[in-house]
């Protein structure tokens, strides 16, 4: 016969609940800590990111330059005295011959000595050209007198400073030649071979070389465009969210624009790309690559997110504010309008900026209506051909010269910038106005 043993039931229940609280707090910092290990594996590709771009852009702010004592000589620009008769003269002068001049004369190379006169030659960016003109149209008092001049540098040069490439491959495999990188060296002694900050790159529109090429008119394109954006999408999206939320009748008519809404949120943005391109250029004839088009198509895309967030803004006022005023006497309009919209705001705000934050980094209907086009002179009017930020990153993507990838990242960085300005503004509105009830 099997011994047997006394159960005490008031130990064994607690034993019971030890061990069915210790597995469901067990359960539990397996849960943190599976969160803790999701949110730092999103940290680490996030910084993974920042890390790419920023370390292959940051050289972009900096341009290679040239210190030159540049003589406005008035035989090479204006030999036969004709800018009197013909203002053109002085913008298609040789201003290049200038800079060759001056730098034959710093670094004492004979100007008939073809071989080195054709190496000094390419230390210099054909960018000068502009450089100096500029100098001289703005003043012409200039004319026969010597300035002290940074020269913009080529590109091979700028990316032998910033070692872009490798210099001890044969001279036969690389754009720099050892006598180059002898003058570069002599210059480099002396202080007249330094890299300065890059304000081209905020300046200056599209062009093929990489050291002349910015950013400048791509910013002007896309403020244009969110201007458009924000004085068509706000009020549009507001009033449909204020109709929806506030009067209209809840039926199927309404429960099928509000999926609609919903769905529309969701297309992917090309979509919207095809649609303004078969609207607004092949039907309404507006002109293509102009930030009114693009600020239309991205107006499209935006209005859904702003009506969502408007409306989950308009949710959150409680009832009891409408009950309040309606209480006092106030009209439907009144009480929308005086009591609700107001507290709401925060959040319409928070929801804008949000929309348009992800308009501005749209690039997918901004190609298919033209704005890809090599725009050079910054827009006077959104009529005007133009281009945006995304989308001179992506055509600087496509280039094959070395120096257009710190272009890329530098101008990733610049976008990023921006992006980061406008959702910490959002935030900044939410917590500062955001009530709580």
């Amino acid at each position: 016969m099997a011994d047997t043993f006394p159960t005490d039931n008031n130990t064994v229940a607690p034993r019971r609940r030890d061990i069915g609280l210790k597995q469901r707090y067990a359960a539990e910092r397996r849960f943190q800590l599976y969160g803790k290990l999701a949110i730092a594996f999103g940290l680490f590709f996030l910084a993974l990111l920042l890390w790419t771009v920023v370390s292959k852009g940051y050289t972009a702010f900096l341009q290679t330059s040239i210190n030159l004592d540049i003589t406005f000589d008035e035989t090479v620009i204006d030999p036969k005295n004709e800018r009197n008769e013909n203002p053109m003269k002085l913008l298609t002068a040789n201003y290049p011959k200038l800079a060759e001049a001056a730098l034959y004369q710093k670094l004492g190379i004979d100007p008939k000595d073809k071989a080195q006169t054709k190496a000094a030659d390419a230390l210099i960016s054909k960018g000068a050209r502009t450089q100096l003109r500029d100098m001289l149209v703005s003043d012409p008092d200039l004319m026969n007198k010597t300035q002290n001049v940074w020269v913009l540098a080529s590109g091979e040069v700028d990316s032998a400073i910033k070692g872009q490439f490798d210099l001890s491959v044969d001279e036969s495999r690389r754009k720099i030649k050892d006598n180059q990188l002898e003058m570069m060296d002599r210059l480099k002694a002396d202080g007249s071979l330094e890299g300065r900050f890059n304000t081209g790159l905020f300046t200056n529109g599209g062009s093929s070389r990489p050291e002349t090429a910015g950013v400048g008119v791509a910013i002007i394109g896309s403020a244009y465009m969110m201007l458009i954006v924000l004085l068509t999408s706000l009020p549009i999206g507001v009033a449909a969210s204020i109709y929806l939320e506030e009067f209209a009748p809840k039926n199927k008519l309404t429960d099928i624009i509000e999926v609609n809404i919903n769905n529309l949120a969701a297309v992917p943005s090309i979509v919207y790309g095809l649609l303004g391109l078969a609207v607004f250029i092949n039907f309404a004839g507006l002109p293509r690559s102009a930030s009114l088009v693009g600020g239309l198509v991205l107006s499209l895309m935006t209005l859904p997110t702003i009506i969502i967030a408007t409306r989950a803004a308009l949710k959150a006022v409680p009832p009891s504010i409408r009950a309040a005023a309606l209480g006092i006497g106030a009209s439907k309009n009144q009480m929308v309008f005086h009591h609700v919209l107001p507290l709401a705001a925060p959040g319409v705000l928070t929801g804008t900026i949000i929309g348009l934050a992800q308009a501005l980094g749209e690039t997918a209907p901004l190609l298919l209506i033209g704005m890809v086009a090599f725009v050079v002179d910054a827009p006077a009017t959104p009529l005007d051909p133009a281009t945006a930020l995304p989308v001179q990153i992506f055509m600087w993507a496509n280039e094959a010269e070395r120096a257009f990838v710190e272009r890329t990242s530098g101008a990733i960085i610049i976008l990023l910038a921006f992006l980061a300005v406008m959702n910490i503004t959002a935030i900044f509105l939410r917590r500062r106005f955001e009530r709580r009830w």
